[in-house]
């Protein structure tokens, strides 16, 4: 039940000793003073019931002992330890010297009743004070991505396989108790007959063994209240992880591969060096150094398209108008350019360094003419190819001439490196995205985005401090969706200390009542 939000009353005694203990200057006073805190309680109200069960903590008190928890990357213990004796901490609280502190499962039982929903908008609503009071800007945006390490210990192959086996029994039994207890018997029984056996081969029996009890399983009947029926909803959670996993080893080459059972969002990718887990991307505004906007996508995720996601819901949280976005190389990406670009769309001017495009002493595609009505593409001697095939990856055409037209042909020399061979001839590829690509490349020799590119050094920096003093870098939760808790918690602990430094500066104009 959601309590009565006034926080309690600082007797005389009490304002004394915050008065005589923690300094005027001191960091937790400039945060109190530079965030209307008591502002979300409005915003965290609709997370509570409002008649119903026990008194419940504050929600402000909750969030206050969050942003503590991520300003000092502390644990959820250690910040209610040193709540109870850091005055400094009190003080932020707004709590009197004498006043009980939550359990620490408390803030475990906070999260869960906020979710992704609750702290996005916890974090937007930080962002919306800063430009109330015209501290961010729709200059420029800086976006950059790093890594995040998940949560746990990969296991080998076999391991891995073994743990699925396990976890779907576990999660069959109630609903199949009888085959479980059965392949529980045989599974005994694999065990003894493959004990000297090779890694590898081990590996192939385990995975022949969990294809086999996935048949039976695919045809298990659900209960009559299947979807409000937890145990059954694990239990499809569980299957559809084993298919996962058992493709993953059939199809070793298909990449996105599961990398653990207890975080099976996790992905492995390279950024410098390879790891397993996540990849956190972030929009900063330039002008102010404040984040704006956040994703968390696995480590494999598509950065380029992201870009896009990031500025629409920056714009859908705060109505305004980002006019231009900086990008690392990742974001010369043909339809992440057209996305961003389009006039009708979000019309956002793109600066991303272009990759280097190698000198060519023969005919490039550009000198070809490609005429879609007709589906043709036209040759520099004047020759036609009416033959064309779709290049999925690359995303474009691929137009072939025959090789009679190309031996004919009196610009062969100016045209390939050696006489064609074979029954084809010049084959050429026309992307779909050449016009983005050529802008981004034209765009890249101004002095503009020189300037762009000088500042862009803020958001790796913003993101090293995230990471590295707030606890981004490893993921203290299993899952995407908490994962993104945790770094929209870390951005907002930045995101506040940058509004203090602001505050502090001679020309500060936030001044907010908390």
């Amino acid at each position: 039940m959601l309590c009565d939000p006034s926080p309690p009353r600082l007797s005389e005694f009490d304002q004394q000793v915050y008065r005589a203990v923690v300094k005027p200057d001191h960091y937790l006073r400039k945060a109190l003073e530079a965030v209307p805190w008591d502002d979300f309680h409005e915003i965290l109200a609709p997370y509570y019931c409002p008649d119903k069960g026990r008194p419940a903590e504050s929600p402000v008190l909750m969030l206050k002992l969050e942003y503590l928890r991520y300003h000092h990357n502390l644990g959820d213990r250690d910040v209610i330890n040193r709540a109870q004796t850091d005055m400094s901490f009190r003080l932020f609280l707004k709590i009197p010297i004498r006043w009980g502190l939550p359990d620490p499962s408390s803030l475990c039982i906070f999260r869960g009743r906020l979710g992704v929903k609750g702290f996005r908008r916890v974090f937007d609503q930080v962002v919306h004070h800063a430009r109330e009071h015209g501290v961010v800007k729709d200059r420029l945006r800086l976006k950059d991505a790093t890594h995040v390490i998940a949560n746990i210990a990969v296991p080998t192959a076999l391991a891995l396989v073994a743990q699925t086996r396990d976890k779907l029994l576990a999660a069959a039994e109630p609903f199949a108790s009888l085959m479980v207890e059965g392949e529980r018997v045989s599974l005994e029984m694999l065990r003894e007959t493959t004990k000297g056996l090779k890694p590898e081969d081990r590996l192939a029996t385990r995975v022949a063994h969990l294809r086999e009890m996935l048949a039976w399983v695919d045809e298990v009947t659900p209960p009559d209240d299947a979807e409000n029926n937890r145990l059954w909803q694990t239990f499809l959670a569980q299957r559809d992880l084993a298919h996962k996993i058992l493709y993953d080893q059939e199809h070793p080459e298909a990449g996105d591969r599961t990398r653990s059972t207890t975080d099976p969002e996790a992905r492995r990718a390279r950024h410098g060096q390879w790891y397993d887990g996540y990849m956190v991307d972030v929009s900063m505004d330039a002008d102010s150094e404040m984040i704006t906007q956040i994703n968390v996508l696995a480590a494999n995720g598509d950065e380029a398209a992201d870009s896009a996601e990031l500025i629409r819901q920056e714009e859908a949280a705060h109505g305004n108008d980002v006019q231009a976005v900086s990008i690392d190389g990742v974001g010369f990406n043909g339809p992440a350019l057209r996305e961003l670009e389009d006039p009708e769309g979000l019309a956002v001017n793109v600066f991303t360094p272009p990759s280097e495009e190698k000198e060519s002493k023969i005919f490039t595609p550009q000198d070809f003419v490609e005429d879609e009505e007709r589906k043709t593409a036209t040759c520099p001697a004047g020759q036609t190819s009416r033959y064309r095939r779709r290049d999925q990856h690359d995303h474009g055409w691929v137009y072939q001439f025959t090789r009679q037209t190309c031996d004919d042909c009196p610009l062969l020399s100016q045209c390939m490196t050696h006489p064609p061979e074979g029954k084809y001839g010049k084959a050429i590829r026309k992307n779909d995205y050449h016009a983005e690509y050529r802008r981004a490349r034209q765009k890249a020799t101004t002095a503009e985005y020189a300037a762009v590119r000088r500042e862009h050094p803020k958001v790796e920096r913003k993101l090293g401090e995230v990471m590295n003093r707030h606890g981004g870098r490893r993921a203290r939760y299993r899952g995407r969706g908490k994962v993104l808790i945790q770094e929209l918690m870390a951005c907002t602990a930045a995101n506040v200390k940058r509004l203090v430094r602001l505050a502090c500066a001679p020309e500060a104009t936030i001044c907010c009542q908390s």
